[in-house]
């Protein structure tokens, strides 16, 4: 068998009792480190938390073993019970469902245990998740690349009043075009963007493709830690949000379309300045729910 299992948002205690008793099942546990982090990161003293918890070792799986090599992971799995950690919700990335489908196609009994994700969590800010458009990612910008495909999905969203997630880039153990090019993997330090820089990036697209989808002005939701105890939620303009220290990963960006007077009034507990938004226009009452 094998368990695909979601952690959660925090800190190891937010599996739930199905996953912490089937990963006691299981004879290897693996924890999937490279599209999301626990409050706490994936260091030893990280691990050794998840495995005092646990009672288990706790193998660390980096980009490169679930995507190159992954069959060492299906081939346990068809000796024995094994599980693969994976924090947030196990459909919260393409990676995992990869990883289903190629041990469905070998034969092996998968068994998924959901978990909270960012995809509802993000709740917290009061917007309503069933008035969110496509979710997006922003990457980090690099001197010789600066992809800007997000911006047509914003401004489909806004177009529809809706409002838009935006995913953060996280660069763990990515090796360094250097290295490439000299044929032998040098990895890079860790990496999280912060809402400042997807801020920044967001402003330098607009001004190149200048088709005001948004504006320094368009109110925003910057949320930190989404899940931990020590989480930050903060609604202002664009221009607002830059100014602030929102600390240490994860972060994440919501882009505000029409509200509804519910939302406002969630917002309303987040907001810099609230009636300067206001008075902007771009806190906007749909009228409807």
């Amino acid at each position: 068998m094998l368990y695909i299992i979601g952690l959660g948002l925090g800190d190891e205690k937010d599996i739930t009792l199905k996953g912490l008793e089937a990963v006691r099942r299981c004879d290897k546990v693996y924890i999937e480190a490279y599209t999301s982090l626990l409050s706490f990161g994936i260091s030893s003293d990280g691990l050794s938390k998840l495995e005092e918890l646990y009672g288990r070792p706790v193998t660390l799986a980096d980009r490169e073993m679930v995507e190159e090599r992954a069959d060492v992971v299906l081939s346990e799995a068809r000796r024995s019970d094994v599980a693969f950690l994976v924090v947030g919700d196990p459909f919260g990335a393409t990676t995992h469902s990869d990883l289903v489908v190629r041990a469905k196609s070998l034969g092996l009994e998968v068994k998924v245990i959901h978990n909270a994700s960012v995809m509802n969590a993000v709740g917290v800010c009061g917007l309503q998740l069933y008035r969110y458009g496509e979710t997006i990612s922003i990457p980090f910008f690099t001197e010789t690349w600066r992809p800007d495909s997000f911006y047509e999905k914003i401004q489909r969203n806004r177009q529809l009043g809706l409002h838009t997630l935006c995913l953060l880039d996280i660069r763990v153990k990515e090796p360094s075009l250097e290295s490439l090019c000299r044929g032998r993997k040098c990895y890079e330090p860790p990496k999280y963007m912060t809402i400042n820089i997807a801020i920044e990036q967001l402003l330098e697209v607009e001004q190149t493709r200048g088709e005001s989808a948004y504006s320094a002005e368009t109110i925003c939701v910057g949320i930190a830690r989404l899940g931990s105890d020590d989480q930050q939620v903060v609604a202002g303009s664009m221009k607002e949000l830059q100014a602030v220290d929102f600390g240490a990963p994860l972060h994440c960006l919501v882009i505000v379309g029409e509200t509804h007077p519910v939302e406002e009034e969630m917002l309303n507990f987040y907001a810099l300045k609230m009636e300067t938004m206001k008075s902007k226009g771009d806190l906007t009452n749909s009228g409807s729910v």
